[in-house]
């Protein structure tokens, strides 16, 4: 079969089943279901894979909103990520109903033509990327050692080409200060005051940021600062995060913030405990032979794509999947948006007719990009060697450098 009939074959299998796409997709962005708790999204994908004739398999890596679905027996394994957790408060504002429904998508076009390109096509159900790393998880639980290939879209205010789109990696951290109650209008004096600590740890974190590079992002904010006027808190929280577009800065980030809360506990005589709070993001990192045929086919579908190097900010657990294989997490436009994601504004225009069309346009440009990869002797021999030569995730390199968290 020709490559033209095989793209032919994916377009129509996913054209064809556009009025269930839509469905799945509106569908989830009404559960809006936040991180580790998408259990009836996480149902409604996986019943729609089955459907499809995918080999479905419930609760991978010990997380129970995590699943992956099987089609085909080839060589070549392609790992489409799904995503379908929601922001707290302000539903899928980051349009992981898309990036769903998108997969889901891109696994029935690619099942249509497992056979003739020798792949198994498996669709991934990813929970707990906005808070909580479900990817790292299951990347040190072996899930994606077997995969060839990864890929998943992310919704947008533009088409954005791949081969210019990074992520920061971020770290996520809990500063406990621990004082001493006293009464505050008595015994003042008596008093270790675990709120001052962190409003000291605060000001030298706001002064650091002068001395930091524009690709830096450092955000906090107190989860316990004390209960009442009239005691001296004995204990405050504090969550903060670091980012940074490479690791080594990213480490040198968190050491540098870190010791701005040690000095709030040296200032005022408390002690300062630290717990990671969520596994380390990885930045992201773009394989240039999924790049390319992405970007080409969503020119193919009409759409412009945009050199987006100077658009930062941002973090993925799929950078973590990325660091470990080829791997890519294009942007793809919403259009009639304009508003950013992680607004309510973004979260309504995710259900908009222009939602729709990302979701199905991104599953098409995926599965064509899939299609031209694996049907390239040259390419599918050096992916495929790569694969065979790697490591599982536990004991690669990868794994070393980033870290674990088993």
């Amino acid at each position: 079969m020709t490559s033209e009939a095989l793209l032919a074959r994916v377009d129509g299998a996913i054209r064809d089943a556009r009025a269930q796409l839509v469905s799945l997709s509106h569908d989830v962005h009404d559960y809006a279901e936040p991180s580790f708790a998408e259990h009836r999204a996480a149902a409604r994908v996986r019943d729609e894979l089955a459907r499809a004739g995918f080999d479905v398999t419930e609760t991978v890596a010990d997380l129970p909103t995590a699943f992956t679905a099987r089609f085909g027996s080839g060589d070549f394994v392609v790992g489409v990520c799904a995503e379908y957790d929601a922001l707290p408060e302000i539903g899928h504002a980051c349009g992981h109903n898309i990036i769903a429904t998108a997969a889901v998508g891109a696994g029935i076009g690619l099942a249509a033509v497992a056979d003739e390109l020798g792949l198994t096509v498996e669709v991934v159900g990813c929970p707990a990327e906005e808070h909580g790393g479900g990817k790292v998880l299951m990347l040190e639980r072996g899930c994606f050692d077997h995969h060839t290939v990864a890929l998943m879209v992310h919704p947008a205010t533009a088409d954005a080409d791949p081969a210019t789109t990074f992520t920061q990696g971020v770290s996520r951290f809990a500063a406990t200060f621990s004082g001493r109650a006293a009464h505050a209008a008595a015994a003042p004096t008596d008093g270790v005051n675990a709120s001052d600590a962190a409003v000291v740890a605060q000001v030298a974190v706001g002064l650091l940021r002068q001395q930091l590079p524009a690709t830096a992002r450092v955000g906090l904010f107190v989860r316990d600062g004390g209960q009442a006027t009239n005691i001296i808190p004995e204990r405050t929280i504090v969550d903060f995060e670091v980012r940074e577009f490479d690791l080594e800065r990213l480490r040198d980030l968190s050491r540098r913030v870190h010791a701005c809360f040690e000095a709030g506990a040296l200032a005022t005589g408390c002690t300062v405990e630290f717990e990671e709070t969520e596994p380390e993001y990885a930045p992201l990192l773009q394989d240039a032979r999924l790049a390319r045929p992405f970007a080409d086919a969503v020119r193919g579908l009409g759409r412009t794509v945009l050199d987006a190097s100077d658009m930062t900010g941002g973090s993925t657990d799929m950078g973590n999947v990325s660091q470990y294989l080829p791997s890519i997490h294009p942007m793809i436009d919403v259009k009639g948006s304009g508003n950013p994601p992680h607004t309510r504004a973004f979260a309504d225009d995710a259900a908009a007719p222009g939602g729709d069309e990302a979701a199905v346009d991104g599953a098409i440009a995926m599965a064509r990009a899939i299609v031209e990869v694996a049907s390239d002797p040259g390419v599918r021999r050096d992916l495929l060697a790569e694969q065979s030569a790697r490591a599982p995730y536990a004991t690669s390199a990868v794994a070393t450098s980033v870290g674990t968290r088993s």
